[in-house]
């Protein structure tokens, strides 16, 4: 069967396997659990303590506690990149043997962060180095020990690009022959025509 929170794919048996363990704590406990994991996937950070005494009752050990964090990470995250309405993301959670209460606190967390979520997954994906500055210059080779007479122009690029985990500075610098730098040229102009029409 195929789930729109799982991209109209099958749910990963251990999603199955772990929604048990979600019912075995109440629902109540379910919404604030929620609350803890979308504090975390909004980068505020998660309360381990706290999430330890919501499940507690249950009398979970640490692997149930982290696999639970873990299901209601994959649900809450995937949901929102797929962009799952609160309703369908109930009826299919329930269909996948989740409670109708645990589903309404998860529900209700979700949407009432939903926006967020989704501002969130936009920011972090497809995270490109910014490029800070580009130097050239142009060499012109009149010859060389294996050739008496070469006279090739070389364009030589120094790029400063940041990394966008790190945030630290690369330097690359490529070197190319005339012919292939007109070929890059038309290229990137293309290139830039095409992001110019998507804006």
């Amino acid at each position: 069967m195929r789930f729109r929170f799982c991209g109209d794919l099958d749910c990963p048996d251990w999603v199955l396997a772990e929604i048990s363990t979600l019912a075995r704590i109440s629902s109540v406990k379910m919404k604030l659990l929620c609350g803890q994991v979308i504090k975390d996937l909004l980068d505020d950070g998660i309360d381990y303590d706290k999430v330890a005494k919501l499940t507690s009752d249950a009398k979970f050990e640490s692997g149930d506690i982290k696999a639970s964090v873990a299901v209601l990470n994959f649900i809450l995250s995937n949901a929102a990149k797929h962009d799952v309405d609160g309703e369908s993301l109930s009826s299919e959670l329930q269909q996948l043997g989740l409670p109708k209460e645990h589903t309404t606190g998860l529900c209700k967390s979700y949407e009432d962060k939903h926006a967020a979520l989704q501002q969130k997954l936009k920011e972090s994906s497809l995270r490109l180095g910014r490029l800070e500055a580009v130097n050239w210059r142009v060499d012109y080779t009149l010859s060389s020990s294996e050739l008496k007479e070469m006279n090739e122009p070389t364009v030589q690029l120094k790029l400063h690009a940041q990394h966008p985990e790190s945030g630290s500075t690369e330097t690359t610098v490529v070197s190319v022959n005339a012919d292939k730098f007109r070929v890059l040229l038309t290229e990137l102009k293309q290139a830039q025509a095409i992001m110019n029409a998507l804006q």
